[in-house]
């Protein structure tokens, strides 16, 4: 079995685009490396190179993600489910937001957060610029918030703002488009691109705001000339990546990025009388005094401590997933033990069971016991790929040393070890 690299360029719900040189090729994970596991692993997303098992006649088969250079994730809305990455392995950010109502400086300063928190270098792109009739007091809000970070007015319509960009259309490096619904991104892509590859929407008069037009994330190679809409020609190269708008961007691990873009807010605190200071009534305090002096901005403030929460809850979810893991291995082992069939039931990955009318593939996701009894967690598989939509609960036994796995008939047994398997 020969193992073979390539390229996410777009996902599909459960099913990869990749790129394995110049040939595209379809992929889907293998069950047994992301699921039954005894660790948290990674996802793939676009831009991320992955190892696989190439199949010629059908979706090739991804083994795992290999490291990463860069990576942009957010908070999974799903309880106990890892962070989700949006993009890897670029370069530059770009954090588009548009010239009207719209622009929200807390939403810029989100945004910046995220991008030197994922490694990647952040660009700030203020579009629709040929729309804007006040710049200045855009311009103003972003130096003040970004000191040092390159920003450009552009036009998707006339083409303004595209030359000063050129610099960053280049081979071999990669740039991803980050912002919320209808600021203008798959328009920018399609004027870097040459093309209508992406769909875009227009903007809601009453309150500006955009309507979702890319939905889901892919990748595109920038061409080598790059025609703008004024008829000029810009040397291009590199790739883009376009996502899916983002209402509502939660931080997810984001200490280091903190550190980048509130920086004079952290600089501030170090001058505090104690080490400790709450910044609340504590004497000495520099922050209290910097808001009362005018000097920090008490939105700003504000949002800082909003994200640091987000930050430090972030992260006790995943002490919490870690300790989950922990324990399903534990009582996995216990059950292995039990049975004296140690070896045996890790290989057992799959089994199928009679659903009304069908017979149906399930994966085990988890082992477990209830007042001695053995139970296995398992969701459906669908085109050899597991399915997120929910989970069965079987009861399972050990016969003639084989395990065997059977529907639980009785309903109040069933909502008893549902109850139990919640609770782990």
């Amino acid at each position: 079995m020969e193992c073979k690299t390539a390229t996410v360029v777009a996902v599909h719900r459960e099913r990869y685009e990749l790129l394995m040189e110049e040939k595209t090729l379809y992929g889907k994970l293998k069950t047994s490396a992301f699921y039954n596991t005894s660790e948290i692993v990674e996802f793939p997303t676009v831009g991320d190179v992955v190892e696989l098992v190439e199949n010629p006649t059908g979706d090739s088969m991804i083994l795992k993600v290999l490291p990463r250079k860069s990576v942009f994730k957010r908070l999974n809305a799903t309880p106990g489910q890892p962070d989700l990455a949006v993009a890897a392995n670029f370069d530059y950010v770009f954090i588009t937001m548009s010239l009207n109502k719209d622009f929200h400086v807390s939403k810029l300063e989100r945004y910046l957060t995220v991008a030197w928190q994922s490694g990647g270098t952040p660009v700030i792109i203020l579009t629709k610029a040929d729309l804007c009739v006040d710049r200045e007091r855009y311009v103003d809000a972003v130096m003040r918030v970004a000191p040092g970070v390159d920003f450009y007015l552009v036009s998707s319509v006339t083409g303004e703002g595209f030359a000063d960009l050129e610099r960053y259309f280049t081979k071999g490096k990669t740039l991803v488009l980050l912002g919320s619904s209808g600021v203008g991104k798959s328009s920018f892509a399609n004027v870097v691109l040459g093309r209508e590859e992406m769909l875009t929407g227009g903007i809601r008069e009453a309150d500006a705001q955009g309507r979702h037009t890319t939905t889901y994330k892919q990748c595109f190679f920038i061409p080598k000339e790059i025609h703008l809409p004024d008829g000029s020609v810009l040397n291009g190269g590199g790739r883009i990546i376009d996502t899916p708008g983002i209402r509502k961007l939660i931080v997810s691990e984001a200490e280091q990025g903190m550190q980048v873009s509130f920086e004079d807010i952290e600089e501030l605190a170090g001058q505090c009388k104690f080490s400790d200071c709450g910044h609340k009534s504590e004497p000495g305090c520099a922050i209290r005094a910097a808001i009362q002096d005018g000097s920090l901005d008490k939105k700003r403030w504000s949002t800082y401590l909003e994200m640091l929460r987000e930050e430090r809850y972030a992260s006790e979810r995943r002490k919490l997933m870690e300790k989950k893991l922990e324990k399903k291995m534990s009582k996995r082992k216990e059950y292995q033990e039990d049975s004296k069939l140690e070896n045996e039931f890790m290989e057992y990955e799959t089994f199928e069971m009679e659903m009304g009318e069908e017979v149906k593939e399930f994966a085990i996701i988890e082992e477990f016991k209830v007042e001695n009894k053995h139970y296995v967690a398992a969701a459906l598989v669908v085109d050899d790929t597991v399915s997120d939509e929910g989970c069965y609960l079987f009861r399972s036994k050990v016969i003639d040393n084989e395990i065997c796995i059977e529907k639980i008939a009785d309903k109040e047994e069933y909502e008893k070890v549902s109850e139990v398997y919640m609770a782990l």
